[in-house]
């Protein structure tokens, strides 16, 4: 497993990873993302 680790740390320091990262960061800050994540949650802590 520590190569699958170490490959996901080397994508995060690529910039096509930093890209994906701060498009993930800014979709968590969007409350109409948040809202539709919130309910999917909750749908699946009924289950």
């Amino acid at each position: 497993m520590a190569g699958l680790f170490s490959k996901i740390q080397r994508f995060l320091r690529s910039p096509k990873g930093r890209q994906l990262q701060h498009k993930a960061r800014k979709l968590a800050q969007d409350p109409h993302t948040r809202r539709k994540v919130g309910d999917a949650l909750r749908k699946f802590r009924r289950r």
